[in-house]
């Protein structure tokens, strides 16, 4: 499993660099609980990594990381990966911070931001993307719902999770064939403190969806499919 003491000293420093302008930008807005570098090395950082293996198993191409928030997992996996990167959150603030962050670690050209919902974004960037993860952001069947119409076939989703009910599972298991993906891996693993525990679920985008997507925004989350 990829690790930040694994990658290069330059990603690395970057890595950390970022981390420096989250907690800054954190003491006058509100862009994550976490404020101390001790905390953000653990759950932010070595968090964001624990999917780096499953985005490097994607196709060749764009990635995209939805309610990207103060830009994890998106950030440390654009930085580490090497892929041209889309920060997607619906909050413009947010948006407008991670671009300053950009610039300060000279990532423009490789990564830029998106101030929306993914469901507009897939007006203008449908099959665009080859992988999108999403962090704690909402019910796998919702993330479902979202990326299949900004993957390309052949696309996954990967999805950080804390804790997922069978009754989730179920209800992403139910609508694969409605939205044209498949389960594709699922694995569970403790971060380095022993304790946190995260699980790795990714889905495939084997089909063009048999209804129509996007929907528009918001319903995902009021009327789930």
């Amino acid at each position: 499993m990829a690790t930040f003491d694994s990658l290069p000293s330059q990603q690395q420093e970057l890595i950390k660099k970022h981390l420096d302008l989250v907690i800054e930008a954190n003491k006058t807005m509100n862009l994550t609980r976490i404020d101390t570098v001790e905390e953000g090395m653990l759950l932010h950082v070595e968090d964001s990594l624990v999917g780096l293996d499953e985005l490097n198993q994607a196709p060749d191409g764009l990635y995209g990381d939805l309610g990207t928030g103060a830009g994890y997992p998106g950030i440390p996996l654009a930085i580490a990966s090497g892929r041209e990167t889309t920060l997607i959150d619906a909050r413009l603030k947010k948006t407008l911070v991670l671009d300053h962050f950009i610039e300060e670690l000279g990532l423009v050209g490789q990564v830029s931001t998106f101030a929306g919902r993914a469901e507009l974004l897939a007006k203008t960037r449908s099959k665009r993307y080859v992988a999108l993860t999403a962090r704690a952001l909402s019910k796998l069947s919702v993330l479902m719902e979202l990326a299949s119409p900004l993957l390309k076939k052949g696309g996954i989703l990967i999805c950080y999770k804390a804790q997922v009910d069978d009754e989730e599972i179920s209800n992403a298991k139910r609508i694969e064939e409605l939205v044209g993906m498949t389960i594709n891996s699922d694995r569970t693993l403790k971060l380095s403190d022993n304790e946190t525990t995260r699980r790795i679920i990714t889905f495939k985008k084997i089909n063009e969806p048999k209804t129509k997507l996007p929907r528009q925004e918001g319903m995902a989350q009021k009327k789930p499919l």
